[in-house]
């Protein structure tokens, strides 16, 4: 029950903190607004859990 009590705590303080990174940092960052990065925007989160999904199911396959 810690345990859980103890991961729920650590993604609450890091969803605050990419909060935070968003509302204060990202208006100072000029990133035009073309396809391209739309793209990347969007599909970029996808191949990230992809890559993340594969690297433990190979891990779970050598167990």
């Amino acid at each position: 029950m810690e345990n859980q009590l103890g991961l729920v705590l650590k993604l609450l303080l890091l969803s605050a903190l990419l909060s935070l990174l968003i509302k204060y940092a990202a208006p100072s960052l000029s990133i035009p607004a073309t396809a391209t990065n739309a793209l990347i925007i969007i599909l970029l989160p996808i191949v990230i859990i992809a890559i993340a999904l594969l690297w433990r199911f190979q891990a779970q396959k050598q167990n």
